[in-house]
């Protein structure tokens, strides 16, 4: 007959080579487990349907002998109710994974974690993913799982945003949802990328807008008339045809006055490529007139550059339509400014080569094999084109040869 255990007997008990199972002669089926290492579990032994079974209860000391004893009495009063308790155990850790990965996987939550693990750490423009997703997507999926999304729900919100006259917001907001549930996919969230097999829900047309030179000369007017610091942004991206972000994100240490150079770090750079852009006397007299913020932005006193070109675009867009002539231009973007800068560079007999080179462009000219190799920087050449350019603006909008503020 299996003795009674008591405290004193476990605590004298040493390990052996083999493994030990201890039974406990006051409740049967309940016995103490030493292993070779010396650590020891309790377990209770039943059958279910003539099978053997058994039921881990935890170990020892963290479970006292007394502990032990009324687990096993629970254990086997629930098999004497026709309930397996392994069976049930496995139950409700299986609960306890689904109800935590149901946590993980709800949308709001996957959309928080997207923007910090994956669009700050690899994307300069994580801020308008940001806006994106919570601006249509967790409104339209708060409190789902992103593994109950379906293609149907997806194409309703995108549906959404085309009705509302957004199809082209409906296009981007759907590339960062199928690229959110690609990094889901992969950080075993969800088993499947709803998005597969969908397709933008509008056609895009590649733009090919180009402002003649009294559109620009329009344009420049109305810059002067909305002010800080947009209007000095349009006019700087007149002037140096570069990219909206990398104008309004400028900081006065990428500035080099003695050399009449702007460097556009590799880490706000579009193609992650470091890029000097010589500057024109008229790009300097806007420069020089701005006033200085402790931020170190030309164009922002925060901790952050100016980001209102949403606003700031439809207050210039009124100030070219007071401006004699400009009631009639056709609807433009901000970006046509950079388009028309190179076009208009071109027809000022500069070579193609130089204006890639101005735009920091690494298609074309400098793509595959030859922009590795091809190093010139080219700063005569494009200090050159960009002074040409500038002394071509001047002249549209005041005649006297140059551009000024």
């Amino acid at each position: 007959m299996a003795k009674t255990l008591t405290a004193l007997s476990i605590a004298a008990l040493k390990p052996e080579a083999s493994r030990r199972e201890i039974p406990d002669g006051k409740v049967v089926g309940l016995f103490l487990i030493v292993q070779p290492s010396g650590a020891m579990s309790w377990a209770v032994r039943y059958r279910v349907g003539g099978r053997p079974r058994k039921f881990t209860i935890g170990p020892w000391p963290a479970v006292d002998l007394a502990s032990a004893r009324g687990r096993a009495l629970e254990a086997l009063a629930q098999v004497a109710a026709g309930v397996d308790p392994c069976e049930q155990k496995r139950a409700a850790r299986a609960a306890a994974v689904e109800k935590q990965r149901a946590e993980l996987d709800v949308v709001e939550r996957v959309v928080a974690e997207f923007v910090e693990r994956y669009a700050k750490p690899n994307t300069r423009d994580w801020r308008e993913t940001e806006r994106k997703l919570l601006k249509d997507v967790v409104p339209a999926w708060r409190g789902r799982r992103l593994s109950e999304i379906s293609k149907a729900d997806i194409h309703v919100l995108l549906d959404s945003m085309v009705d509302r006259g957004a199809p082209v917001g409906a296009n981007r907001t759907f590339a960062q949802i199928r690229k959110m549930c690609n990094w889901a996919l992969q950080r075993g969230l969800i088993e499947r990328n709803p998005c597969d097999g969908l397709a933008p829900p509008s056609a895009e047309q590649t733009r090919a807008r180009v402002l003649d030179d009294g559109e620009l000369a329009i344009i420049w007017e109305a810059a002067g008339r909305i002010g800080f610091p947009f209007g000095a942004i349009v006019r700087l991206l007149i002037l140096t045809g570069q990219r909206r972000d990398e104008v309004a994100g400028m900081r006065w240490a990428e500035l080099d006055s003695e050399r009449r150079l702007w460097t556009i770090p590799a880490e706000r750079s579009k193609n992650r490529r470091e890029h000097a852009v010589p500057l024109s006397d008229a790009a300097l007299c806007i420069i020089e007139a701005l006033p200085r913020f402790d931020s170190g932005f030309l164009f922002s006193a925060g901790a952050t550059p100016p980001s209102g070109f949403s606003k700031a675009k439809p207050r210039l867009d009124k100030a070219v339509a007071d401006v004699p002539g400009g009631e009639n231009i056709p609807h433009w973007v901000l970006h046509d400014i950079r388009r028309s800068a190179a076009t208009g560079m071109g027809r000022l007999g500069v070579d193609l080569v130089v204006i890639e080179r101005c735009l920091n462009h690494v298609s074309g000219s400098f793509g595959g094999i030859v922009g590795v190799y091809q190093r010139q920087k080219y700063e005569i050449e494009t200090r050159a084109a960009l002074d040409l350019w500038a002394h071509h603006v001047g002249a549209l909008v005041s005649g006297k040869g140059e551009a000024r503020p």
